[in-house]
């Protein structure tokens, strides 16, 4: 009898929601009768997912790299998830705030454990030989990595260092994002001149990238840290995770790649460049870029020290 009842009560649940449709619950009963059961490869798409590797080259490695950098843009995506959830968000809540940012350091923290496919994986023969068919194509032109930064943090903090004192808030999104740090990077090796990389990803995402910082000022995750009351500022673990999403994101991560490209590409006191011309020396370290999402939860001494310690352990291992 009882289940009779909550049968009965769904149906009704049933028929209030599907009144408005257009359609009475006896033909989505239908469809349920006519559809085929759901399969693991369906729903998750394996078919297709397996099918998304194109190497360029006969080099077997060539494969890795192609699914490395692939699963890494989906935890990309999986952080874009929890950041868009967080700027969108209206009610302060602290533990909503929490939790959304510990999921972003358990993202970027797998990201961090799992790049020793990148260090480690691959024949180094082979990388520097199936590399050439790939350029000018770059992991520099990731626009969800951009989009990731962008969500973060206030234009003006991912200005260049060397020119940030000379912008704030109240200056354009356009002269921010011409200015923004990455940029100098994408420079060429000889000429000094935007690299055809570069040009691509101006082409095809500025656009896009401006229309999304514009639509965040004053509503990124920083503003929304910067906008809840003192109570709520001063709570240790919330510091604690924006200060850990600070080091994996600027630090942390950029130093994986840096122990990439010193394998690779540096050899026998002989620097090799990227396949999109940018100068990874002078692009990767932290140090260099100084790129900080929430610089208010730093002291003067640790922004002047950002990222120092880390880069002295890749070009000087030997020093204590």
């Amino acid at each position: 009898m009882k289940d009779k009842e909550h049968i009965d009560s769904q149906i009704s649940k049933l028929e209030e929601k599907y009144k408005d449709s257009g359609q009475d619950l006896s033909s989505y009963l239908d469809g349920l009768l006519y559809q085929r059961y759901l399969t693991y490869w369906d729903y998750i798409h394996l078919d297709t997912l397996l099918s998304l590797q194109v190497p360029r080259t006969y080099f077997p490695d060539e494969e890795i790299f192609i699914m490395y950098h692939q699963i890494t843009e989906l935890y990309f995506k999986l952080i874009l998830h929890e950041q868009k959830q967080l700027v969108d968000d209206k009610s302060q809540n602290l533990d909503f705030f929490l939790e959304k940012t510990r999921r972003i350091n358990s993202y970027y923290q797998a990201l961090i454990s799992s790049f020793s496919i990148m260090i480690k994986g691959m024949e180094r023969e082979q990388f520097l030989q199936y590399r050439m068919a790939l350029l000018p194509a770059s992991g520099f032109q990731s626009v969800q990595y951009r989009m990731i930064e962008i969500y973060a943090t206030s234009m003006e903090n991912l200005v260049h260092h060397t020119e940030r004192d000379n912008f704030s808030g109240k200056d354009k999104i356009e002269d921010l994002y011409e200015n923004i740090y990455w940029k100098k990077g994408a420079t060429d090796l000889s000429s000094g001149e935007k690299t055809l990389t570069l040009k691509q990803f101006e082409y095809r995402y500025t656009p896009r990238l401006v229309r999304i910082a514009k639509q965040l000022k004053n509503g990124t995750i920083y503003d929304k840290y910067l906008q809840l009351n003192a109570t709520k500022r001063d709570n240790k673990e919330l510091i604690e995770a924006l200060r850990t999403l600070d080091l994996n994101a600027n630090v942390n991560w950029p130093l994986m790649h840096m122990g990439s490209a010193h394998r690779y590409l540096a050899k026998d006191k002989k620097e090799i460049g990227a396949t999109g011309g940018t100068n990874w020396k002078e692009y990767l370290p932290p140090s260099f870029q100084k790129v900080v999402f929430f610089p208010d939860l730093y002291s003067k001494e640790e922004l002047n020290d950002w990222g120092k310690q880390w880069v002295d352990h890749i070009f000087n291992p030997n020093k204590v």
